[in-house]
């Protein structure tokens, strides 16, 4: 599919702001840190063509009738500290100067532009000092590029302190606070609009650090460690071009201030951290990861264990990210840095992979499949039988994967002259594991494109070795005769299941619930006093000891029926014994009616009970005591 064209990234039409402007804020003074009281402003939208919004904070407004509202995409909302005083001077050229006032011209011009302008309340305004402002930056990139001992002792302090005015400020809210996928085709970044500005000072900064007469024991003094952090939290930044003026720096700093390397490594880790266990948001991951995969390059032989834990506990947890792929190409090629480094952490990355392996979402797995490939084109053959077994066990899953791509991509391992041959060297233990997935795929995949390759993989596995993919096929046909087998088994198990439940007693007793809707042979047989199934069928084969206890209970519960039936009919019995008393009114002493009616209840095996109902007098009367049991004597 072709890939649209991108509109250019240009700075935004200039649009009169809303009325409610606030008055400037915290003007920098020429040379100095300290800002004057001064207010924040909040962001807005720039419209897209017409009238202005009524005012900051309002949204829109139907003034009649139904209005179409179209999302914009939102320029900047970055809030800078303006300056008070925004009336620039015009300061004559560098070159023009003699050259024993350079240096001091040059002072001030980097005082000037230390002075900040508004481009998103009011981007018309002061046109004419921004121009002032945009001329000396870029007569200054001229003049630090083409120039030597131009970087005296005096310009490190002017140089950090304009570049920290310029853009060390409080980023917007995100535009997409939830980290769904930035798909660069059909998202456009959010674009700051203070760029014109912003991309002279990085690039001044960019030609400072590069000088050839930079000197980093006079810098460190003013680049250190809150420095370096107030630089880290810039690369959240959502426009792109900022963020690679802060990669290219970052990576200049890294690699000229050796004092600075480890704090920086750490914050980056913390940087990942909280991407990864709290926000799962940022939008500097893939060039933090481009500059680590240049410092994983420079690692020194052996890796300290810092730089293992590093891999095992930051780079392959980023993996489980939902937003992978904004980042994968980076995070995979600092993974393979590593392995070149070390083959010995080829085990722990290869399983870490598999336990992160995505289960749902295909086209992840087809980036896990691309990156697991990197890997085994560098792979020692010691490492690959320690992984080789889960690794064909994973993907022999993919290639019986309904979604295409993934049996694709799967497949074109076969492809892979090196790949190919550690199968070779090992096709005892991968064919076994790989062709049964490759045979039964080769029928009954719906993708035509996948049965093509399905059979040159196994091609290439026959001319392996014809003997073992013999082998495997007479295996596999025996395999699948003793599935056959097993069903059958199971379904006759069953069958004896179903007639020991018919004779239940209780196999009446269905759940209203469940009576309708039912197959002829399934029944479920309810306990009255729980409501709830007395068997719990299984859906895997039940044994031969499940079948005989249940013919036991099915015999005792049939048994405990029937008893429960005869004394049932006993007490009624003895209850018209007891009624017949009363209606005597007491006139025998004793009266074991009740009782022989209870043994005549239990039948013939009754006799031996020796148990009886005797009826005692009450004291003073003639009436008995019916229905209590004392032993015989």
């Amino acid at each position: 599919m072709p890939n649209k064209t991108k509109k250019e990234k240009e700075s935004p039409k200039s649009a009169k702001a809303s009325s409610k402007n606030s008055n400037v804020n915290a003007g920098k003074d020429t040379g100095s840190e300290n800002s004057d009281e001064a207010q924040q402003q909040t962001a807005s939208k720039r419209p897209s063509n017409s009238t202005p919004p009524p005012t900051q904070l309002n949204k829109i407004k139907y003034s009649g009738g139904p209005q179409i509202v179209k999302k914009e995409r939102r320029q900047s909302s970055s809030r800078f500290n303006l300056s008070k005083n925004r009336e620039l001077q015009k300061l004559p050229a560098l070159k023009d100067a003699p050259p024993i006032d350079r240096e001091e011209l040059f002072v001030q011009k980097l005082r000037q532009c230390c002075v900040l302008f508004d481009f998103v309340m009011d981007p018309l305004s002061d046109l004419k000092y921004k121009e002032v402002k945009r001329a000396g930056l870029n007569e200054m990139v001229e003049y630090i590029t083409h120039n030597r001992d131009v970087v005296t002792e005096c310009i490190y302090p002017e140089a950090v302190i304009m570049f920290s005015v310029n853009l060390f400020r409080t980023l917007p809210p995100s535009s997409n606070p939830t980290g769904a996928e930035f798909d660069p085709e059909e998202d456009e970044p959010t674009l700051e609009a203070a760029w014109p500005h912003l991309q002279l000072v990085y690039e001044f900064f960019l030609r400072f650090l590069e000088s050839p007469d930079f000197q980093p024991n006079i810098a460190k003094k003013y680049i250190d460690q809150k420095f370096v952090l107030s630089l880290l939290e810039l690369f959240d930044s959502e426009d792109p071009r900022e963020r690679d003026f802060l990669k290219t720096i970052l990576h200049r700093i890294y690699g000229k201030f050796l004092g600075l390397r480890a704090y920086i490594r750490r914050q980056i880790n913390n940087i990942f951290y909280r991407f990864i266990y709290e926000t799962e948001h940022h939008n500097g991951i893939a060039e933090l990861l481009e500059i680590l995969g240049s410092i994983i390059n420079g690692f020194a032989l052996p890796l300290k264990e810092e730089h293992k834990m590093f891999l095992i506990r930051v780079l392959l947890p980023l993996h489980k990210v939902k937003s992978l792929s904004v980042y994968h190409p980076q995070l995979a090629y600092c993974v393979v840095q590593f392995l070149e480094k070390d083959s010995s952490l080829t085990e722990p990355v290869i399983m870490g992979l598999l336990k992160f392996w995505p289960k749902t979402h295909s086209p992840k797995e087809v980036m896990f499949l691309n990156e697991l490939e990197e890997i085994l084109d560098v792979i020692e053959p010691s490492e690959f039988v320690k992984v080789m077994e889960p690794l064909f066990r994973q993907l022999a899953k993919c290639v019986s994967s309904p979604h295409f791509q993934v049996a694709e991509r799967a497949l074109y391992y076969w492809n892979n002259e090196y790949i190919m041959s550690l199968i070779s060297d090992n096709a005892a233990k991968i064919l076994p594991i790989m062709f049964p997935a490759l045979y039964k795929n080769s029928k009954s995949h719906w993708n035509k494109t996948i049965h093509g390759l399905i059979y040159n993989a196994l091609k290439l596995f026959m001319e392996m070795n014809q003997k073992l993919f013999d082998d495997c096929t007479q295996q596999y046909k025996a395999e699948k005769q003793k599935e056959k087998y097993k069903l059958k088994e199971r379904e006759e198990i069953w069958h004896k299941i179903e007639q020991l439940a018919k004779q239940n007693p209780q196999i009446t007793k269905i759940h209203p619930s469940f009576r309708h809707g039912l197959p002829p042979d399934a029944y479920i047989m309810y306990n009255e006093n729980q409501g709830m199934p007395h068997y719990s069928m299984e859906t895997e084969t039940p044994t031969a000891e499940d079948i005989q206890l249940l013919k036991k209970t099915v015999e005792s519960e049939a048994t405990q029926v029937e008893q429960s039936r005869w004394c049932g009919a006993g007490e009624e019995r003895m209850v018209e014994g007891e009624e017949s008393v009363k209606a005597a009114g007491g006139e025998e002493e004793e009266m074991d009616t009740g009782n022989e009616r209870y043994k005549e209840g239990q039948g013939a095996d009754a006799t031996e009970v020796r148990a009886a109902t005797r009826c005692v007098h009450y004291k003073g009367s003639g009436v008995p005591q019916a229905g209590r049991r004392v032993p015989d004597c």
